[in-house]
Formats: structure tokens, C-alpha cells, sequence
């Protein structure tokens, strides 16, 4: 029997879910009742009809969660976003039966009766999952961008009619053997010297971010920029900072490394932040195309990575198209390989 999950069996979807992760059918986080209402009950997107478990003889046979936005990025809406597959676990003695695409089934017509046209597995999903990065000593990241390719997720989903979109490479570095780049100081010297200022940044030079966003295409960067300079202005520091790279930032807003140029931001990385595990939280870098190769993103990256280690930070992670040519700029900072996640795709 498919329906719909309730607050009394959540003990016994963690119970299953960390069978599978004692199983190594997945590198999850092991799931506790708290961690669970964090990760999922408190989300401002969540919504009850799209967890769904399934019973067999009165047992926990599965479980499944999507999640669809109900806080929008601009210019987004019900109708234009998909809805998103968060994860899907099958006790072992119960596979080979059907359950989990009947869960499946059964989230896609909910999905379908909310006006979506589309479901995927990726990682704008707003649920972010924590996982073990392999071969390290119990590092993590912060999220799972669609379906590892390693597990058993991948031809399932493909028998179901999802496509591959994309595959995402996950890397990683232990801080202690970050390389930097030879090229850095003389890099951002000719930069300087062309109008081009690299570092962090002082909110109250108040430059235009707008124009990166547009011709980035990214309302999630625009909104990533906005919150950030709205908790400067909440959280104004005492005393006057100005445009140093590597400079230190009085207590307040995490600090943001751009690049400027005639009052335009024109690349940007950051907030640079380190989780409780110690990881160098990477969110992303992005440069206006029409600043691309000028070594912009490799500075800031290696500017990044030099203000993780000053926070004291072990190590850093950080996802990119498995074809993206700004691979060469993490592996010559010494990031290897360590994981491959397919984006996957369903029309509904």
C-alpha cells in the first residue's frame, strides 16, 4: 500500500534509510528523527502530499520525497519550475517487487496534479542532503546533485524514462595540500593595472552586480549577492573597511571576493564560510562572459582558497560539470575526483 507519510512513521524511515547507509547503497548522512525534521519538516517548500512510504504485511517497505518550490527565485513560478525528487530508499527484503516505482509513480501523478510538467533529480532541488565524501576521514559535502552514477539509483531511474541532463564531478582537497598558483600575485597585478580590482569586497561601494547576473543568466547568483549585502546593511560592522584584498572584516555579513571594474562587479565567489566539519563551504564562481580569460576566476579561486585556510578550515569541496574547463583551474590547486552524479530529467 502506497500513501502518504505521517509524523508517526518517521522513526521507522530513519530506520530505513540508515539501513541502506549501513548498506553502502548510498553515502548519506545516517538520518535521525531531528536531523530529519530539519532537513525536511522545516524547508519552507515542504509539503506532506509529496513524502510517501510504502507498507507491506504492516512493515516500512519504502519511502520517498520530492519537494516542489513554494519560495521562488525571481522571474520563477509553480508552472515553470519542475518538481524535484529528493530520495527514494527500499528495504532490501522487499526489492524486486515493484515497490519503488510504485512510489514513484505515485509521487509523479501527485506532481502532475500540482501543474508540473517536468520532475528532476538535480541540484537545484531546494533539500539539500548531506553525504561522506569516499576515502576521507569522515568529510562531507553538502549536497547531491541528482543520481550517483556508482549506485543502483541510475539504471532504475533510466527504466522509469528519466533522461540524463548533465553529469556533475565531485571534488575534493584536503587544505593541507593546497597548491597555489604560481601565477596569482603577477596575475592580479597586470589585472590592476588594466582597471580590474580583485579581493574583498566593501558593500558600501554599492557596485552593480545586476549586469554580471543578467549576462550570467542567474537569478540564483542575483539572489545569492542580494541576501548577502541585505545582511551587511542589517548587520552594519562598526568600523570603516575598504577594498584590500585579503584584508581582515570586523565581526558581521560573510565576506565576498569579486572582481571590480569601473563600479561593476564583474566575477564573483563566496561567501567565504566554513561548516562546523570543518569544510570550506564553496557555493560557486561565475564571471561575466565578457571578462572570461583573463585568469579572473583563478585568482579569486585561489584568493578563496588561501581565506579558508586563514578560517581554519580542513578541507573544501566543490561540484562542476564533469566537461566544465574550469576543472583545470581546481586540480592544479590539487582537487581530485572523488565522486560522478547524473542530473536526470523526466517529462510528466
Amino acid at each position: 500500500m502506497i500513501r502518504t507519510m505521517t509524523m508517526k512513521d518517521i522513526p521507522d524511515v530513519c530506520a530505513l534509510w540508515n539501513m541502506c547507509v549501513r548498506q553502502k547503497d548510498v553515502l548519506y548522512f545516517e538520518m535521525t528523527p531531528a536531523y530529519f525534521e530539519r532537513k525536511f519538516l522545516n524547508d519552507p517548500n515542504y509539503d506532506p502530499q509529496y513524502s510517501l512510504v510504502a507498507e507491506e504485511n504492516g512493515q516500512m517497505a519504502g519511502f520517498i520525497s520530492g519537494i516542489s518550490k513554494k519560495v521562488f527565485l525571481d522571474l520563477e513560478t509553480n508552472e515553470n519550475t519542475p518538481g524535484y525528487i529528493t530520495c527514494l530508499f527500499v528495504s532490501t527484503s522487499m526489492r524486486g517487487k515493484g515497490i519503488g516505482r510504485q512510489l514513484t509513480e505515485a509521487l509523479l501523478e501527485r506532481f502532475r496534479d500540482a501543474g508540473k510538467s517536468t520532475v528532476v533529480l538535480n541540484n537545484d532541488n531546494p533539500v539539500n542532503l548531506d553525504w561522506h565524501i569516499p576515502g576521507t576521514p569522515g568529510h562531507d559535502h553538502n549536497n547531491a546533485p541528482g543520481v550517483d552514477v556508482d549506485g543502483t539509483g541510475l539504471p532504475f531511474f533510466k527504466a522509469l524514462g528519466f533522461e540524463e541532463t548533465a553529469r556533475e564531478i565531485a571534488m575534493y582537497l584536503d587544505l593541507k595540500k593546497y597548491q597555489p598558483w604560481v601565477e596569482l600575485e603577477s596575475r592580479r597585478q597586470m589585472l590592476a593595472e588594466n582597471g580590474i580590482f580583485t579581493g574583498r569586497y566593501d558593500p558600501e561601494l554599492n557596485y552593480d552586480y545586476d549586469t554580471l547576473c543578467d549576462r550570467v543568466g542567474s537569478e540564483y547568483w542575483r539572489s545569492v549577492i542580494r541576501s548577502e549585502l541585505a545582511c551587511y546593511r542589517e548587520q552594519r560592522p562598526n568600523k570603516d573597511i575598504r577594498f584590500i584584498p585579503n584584508g581582515k572584516v570586523p565581526a558581521g555579513p560573510r565576506p565576498m571576493l569579486v572582481a571590480t571594474h569601473d563600479r561593476h562587479i564583474v566575477a564573483f565567489t563566496g561567501p567565504v564560510d566554513k561548516q562546523e566539519s570543518g569544510r570550506g563551504w564553496f557555493c560557486g564562481i561565475f564571471t561575466d562572459p565578457t571578462y572570461e580569460r583573463k585568469g579572473i576566476a583563478s585568482v579569486l579561486f585561489n584568493l578563496l582558497m588561501q581565506e579558508f585556510i586563514e578560517e581554519g578550515a580542513e578541507f573544501s569541496t566543490l561540484f562542476t560539470g564533469e566537461n566544465n574547463p574550469a576543472q583545470k583551474i581546481y586540480k592544479r590547486a590539487g582537487f581530485t575526483v572523488r565522486r560522478t552524479f547524473a542530473q536526470m530529467k523526466r517529462s510528466l
